[in-house]
Order: structure tokens, then C-alpha cells, then sequence
């Protein structure tokens, strides 16, 4: 699995935090707190990464990722109960966006840490 090590790494320390706070709690929390271990990782990151939103090569809007890790994973947190098929989706644009081929959505907000690995199928080498 392509970056495999790093994805692990930020889904340990979403494990870290999942057993330490529990669910319940808003994104924010869960951002902040996953940002306070990433900091004391070796990972270079950014949170609330902003980037551009182009259609026919006009920008129409800008969108903010939570993390962006190395400059090449997103990382999108919920605190849900369930996640469902717009969350998903939502991460997907994301990659698409920005054309990025590996990202994470992470859900807080269940009883158990839930977390999905996602690949961009349209990623395009040397945007």
C-alpha cells in the first residue's frame, strides 16, 4: 500500500487520541488533540490546509483540508456516529482537488475509532 508508513503513524496517533478521550467530543477537539501528537512526530504537517478550487481553469472557491501530512496525504476527521457515504465523498473531492493519491478519513465520534484509507483513482503524476 502506497505510504504505508506514514498512514499507519497518523492512524496510530488517531488511536492514541480515540483511547484517551473517547467519542463525544466535537471535530475540534479531536483536531487539536491529533495535532499535538503529529507535532511530537517526525511527520511534517499541516492543519486546515487551504487550497485552491478550479473549474474549466477558473478558481470558484477554496476548501481546508485538516491535515495535509508530508504534502502528499490529506487527512480528514469527523466526530459522527456513523459515517456515511457524503463523508466519503467529501474526502474524495478533496483528493481530487487537489490532486493528492493517498488520503485518510477518520471518525472520532464511534463507540470504536473508525477509519477508511482512500485512493485517488484520477491522480495525475506531475500536475
Amino acid at each position: 500500500m502506497k505510504y504505508a508508513d506514514i498512514t499507519e503513524k497518523i492512524i496510530k496517533y488517531a488511536f492514541k487520541v480515540h483511547n484517551i478521550l473517547g467519542n463525544g467530543f466535537q471535530e475540534v477537539i479531536y483536531q487539536r488533540a491529533l495535532e499535538i501528537d503529529l507535532q511530537g512526530s517526525d511527520l511534517e504537517f499541516s492543519r486546515e490546509f487551504e487550497m485552491p478550487i478550479f473549474y474549466e481553469g477558473a478558481q470558484i472557491g477554496t476548501r481546508r483540508v485538516d491535515f495535509l501530512v508530508e504534502k502528499i496525504i490529506s487527512v480528514e476527521l469527523k466526530a459522527v456516529i456513523h459515517l456515511e457515504s457524503v463523508h466519503l465523498a467529501q474526502a474524495m473531492n478533496y483528493l481530487e482537488a487537489y490532486n493528492l493519491e493517498v488520503g485518510l478519513l477518520i471518525n472520532f465520534g464511534a463507540n470504536s475509532l473508525e477509519f477508511k484509507r482512500l485512493t485517488n483513482k484520477k491522480y495525475k503524476t506531475n500536475a
